[in-house]
């Protein structure tokens, strides 16, 4: 299918205008069985510190959403609190260090006093020593007083903000939600362990203890090194080593524009094996088919094709970031750690009588400036993360502003309710449509019209467009080509979310959302979502009301339940340490969990359970809707429940306009007023049973064979 073609890679073209497909700014390297594409454009030489300007103009660009995130934070219950709170403890904890450091120096100061004048000031010695125990101590408490806070502070953050991102979600149309940019830039603002708005908040309120931390560390690092010989060169020379080390990761992040994809048939192989032995979804057609055997075979020589190569992306930077280690860089970085003792040794040899003092001077500064060098390089890093995190903020209050493909008109549908008890008459004009990304006409040229109140029936093989015709009438998608109209205005035209209240639809591809099986009916009709009765009755209609009673858990049962148990590590049968084989019965039992996430129903079964929401939507009121659109309603039911099920609709219908879509002829198209018959994405014949029969073209021979197989 054109949909599924991999584009290939692009090719560098020769200089000049501005070309999309111009590779010569791209560069291609190999990670394992991965292709990475790297953007490389040139930066401007006559703009010194380009990117950081651009960053810091960014970053300015972004503050009012910062702080319009501070004041949506704000307006949340005892937030402010808890936000105050947060940020002086963070502030605190970013002082302590700096105590500590204080009184490390006192120590080493008491040292060098006992050593010159062989006197101890034992209560200054006591004070000292109590100060460590209490920083010690208060550096505990005040830890533990910030996770309580951070714990409120983080769920409510991020109820409010995925409130804000569901809304998000829920507004879009199918073409939009469908567009791969607008799925990663969603995904992005909705975490499953985080948020954005948390971790702004995180990052913002460490830059600020971390500057703080650098401040008052520096301050007392500036008193510890006073008056020490070499000190600074000590401190100085320490400083180079995780510098050093610090420089040789940050070659291996990947900044700018980059993508990745794999080529590899054999790893890609792999990977679709892996997913047929593990999800839950093939397993029937495994065992049925009895392919274990094969699946191994095919495994290991996937496996042996592959290579040693064969990884996940990330994986494979993350081996070849440690074979590649051994850089000029890392080379240096390991032997700087000895620069620091080598000098303090020539200094010993000097002064033979410093040693003691000298030896911990040299311990005191070394740690005072690995502490240091890793707050000031933590901090480097953060910096460099707060335009983009303040990036993330505007994305997650822009993703709202999502602008959807399929516009709604402002004509109000229709402009009185009452017109709806007759039907809504369906017009198609030269309608031609493609799926987005294809090039394929999924229809062409179909024109019809179904007038108000009759029933139609769309007949034709698989992939005829029939199920395209109603997605089209629903707006899901706007034709490429030609008009459609209903009761005489462009669909275009009409308000979609009133349109879309008027009609009524059950879709071939249906599905169970993943809530219980009374919501999933009560979904059919949001108004009456939770009216009991109107559930019962919507599945006693559809057939389904006996063997949802039968359910351990009624109405109330979930198809899919969304939420996992979790057990121990430790798989049921296996051995424990002395022996004891792991048994969850119990557990199981008392908790009454379940051992399966099948539901165990029937392809009927589910099929009635999506008419039932459809009948939904159809009970009450009877001027609500005025259209109802059933795509291949009786695929998986049997000829009884078929025949059964169209009694029900065509009683329940009055003189609302029907719409069916079906490759099965005979129990329904007998009673059409009008009949489209459609072939190779165009309606090769329109008419009613009898006339189509006479005739003589695709419908009456495809009519009689489906009538000879019943003789």
């Amino acid at each position: 299918m054109a949909k599924g073609r991999r584009r290939q890679p692009v090719k560098v073209k020769g200089k000049g205008a501005f070309d999309p497909d111009n590779a010569s700014t791209v560069k291609l390297s190999k990670v394992g069985v991965w292709d990475l594409y790297e953007e490389t454009q040139a930066k401007p030489k006559w703009i010194p510190w380009g990117e950081k300007l651009e960053e810091l103009y960014e970053m300015k660009q972004n503050l009012p959403f910062l702080w319009r995130m501070i004041k949506d934070i704000g307006s949340l219950r005892s937030c402010w609190f808890l936000l105050f709170s947060y940020a002086v403890l963070s502030s605190f904890l970013a002082v302590l260090p700096a105590v500590a450091l204080w009184y490390s120096g006192q120590l080493l100061h008491i040292v060098e006093v006992a050593v010159e004048s062989r006197q101890v000031d034992k209560q200054f010695l006591f004070r000292v020593a109590l100060g460590r125990m209490v920083c010690a101590l208060v550096r505990r408490l005040a830890q533990h007083l910030l996770n309580r806070t951070k714990l409120p502070l983080d769920q409510r953050i991020k109820a409010h903000y995925s409130a804000h991102i569901f809304e998000a979600y829920v507004r879009l149309d199918l073409p939009t939600y469908e567009d791969p940019l607008v799925r990663r830039q969603l995904e992005a603002a909705w975490g499953t362990r985080s948020s954005v708005a948390w971790d702004a908040i995180q990052l913002v309120t460490e830059v600020f203890s971390t500057t703080v931390s650098l401040v008052s560390q520096l301050s007392v690092l500036r008193n510890v090194l006073r008056g020490q010989r070499d000190g600074l060169l000590i401190a100085c020379l320490s400083f180079c080593s995780p510098l050093l080390s610090w420089m040789r990761i940050q070659r291996f992040f990947m900044r700018g524009v980059w993508a990745a994809t794999c080529r590899s048939k054999a790893y890609i192989k792999l990977q679709g094996l892996k997913r047929l032995a593990a999800e839950t979804m093939y397993r029937k057609e495994l065992v049925a088919g009895n392919l274990a055997k094969f699946l191994v075979k095919e495994y290991n020589e996937a496996l042996d094709e592959a290579g040693d190569n064969a990884g996940d992306f990330q994986e494979m930077r993350r081996k070849l970031m440690q074979r590649d280690r051994l850089t000029s860089i890392s080379l240096l970085a390991d032997p700087m750690k000895e620069i620091p003792l080598i000098v303090f040794a020539l200094r010993a040899v000097q002064y033979p009588a410093s040693i003691p003092i000298s030896l911990a001077s040299l311990n005191l500064i070394q740690s005072t400036v690995n502490s240091f060098s890793h707050s000031i390089l933590y901090f480097v890093d953060q910096f460099g993360s707060i335009s983009e995190q303040f990036d993330s903020i505007r994305k997650l209050y822009e993703i709202t502003n999502i602008k959807n493909t399929i516009a709604s008109g402002r004509i109000p549908f229709p402009d009185n309710s009452r017109k709806l008890q007759d039907g809504i008459s369906v017009e198609f004009r030269n309608v031609s449509f493609k799926y987005p990304g294809t090039d394929v006409y999924a229809l062409r040229d179909v024109s019809f019209v179904i007038e108000q109140g009759q029933l139609c029936v769309i007949v034709g093989v698989n992939g005829s467009g029939k199920s395209t015709v109603l997605k089209l009438i629903m707006r899901l998608y706007d034709p490429t080509e030609g008009t459609i109209l209903m009761n005489g205005i462009a669909i275009k035209d009409l308000n979609v979310d009133d349109l879309r209240s008027a009609v009524s639809v059950l879709f071939q591809d249906y599905t169970h959302f993943p809530v219980t099986i009374g919501e999933n009916i009560g979904m059919g009709d949001p108004d009456f979502a939770h009216d009991s009765d109107r559930i019962e009755q919507a599945a006693k209609l559809s057939g389904a009301l006996d063997f949802i009673q039968k359910r351990p858990d009624g109405f109330e049962e979930y198809l899919d339940r969304p939420v996992s148990d979790y057990y121990s590590t430790l798989p049921e049968g296996t051995k424990t340490l002395f022996g004891r084989p792991v048994d969850l019965s119990k557990v199981r039992h008392v908790g009454r969990l379940s051992t399966t996430n099948s539901s165990g129903l029937s392809g009927g079964q589910m099929q009635r359970l999506a008419l039932s929401r459809t009948f939904m939507k159809s009970l009450g009121e009877s001027d609500k809707i005025g259209l109802l659109l059933f795509d291949e309603p009786s695929a998986s039911l049997d000829p009884a429940a078929e025949h059964d099920l169209f009694e029900r609709l065509r009683a329940l219908r009055g003189s609302k306009t029907m719409i069916f879509s079906s490759h099965r002829y005979g129990n329904l198209t007998r009673h059409a007023d009008v009949i489209l018959c459609m072939c190779d994405s165009v309606v090769e014949e329109i008419g009613n049973h009898e006339s189509l029969l006479k005739k003589g073209g695709t419908y009456s021979e495809i009519y009689s064979l489906q009538a000879q197989a019943f003789l």
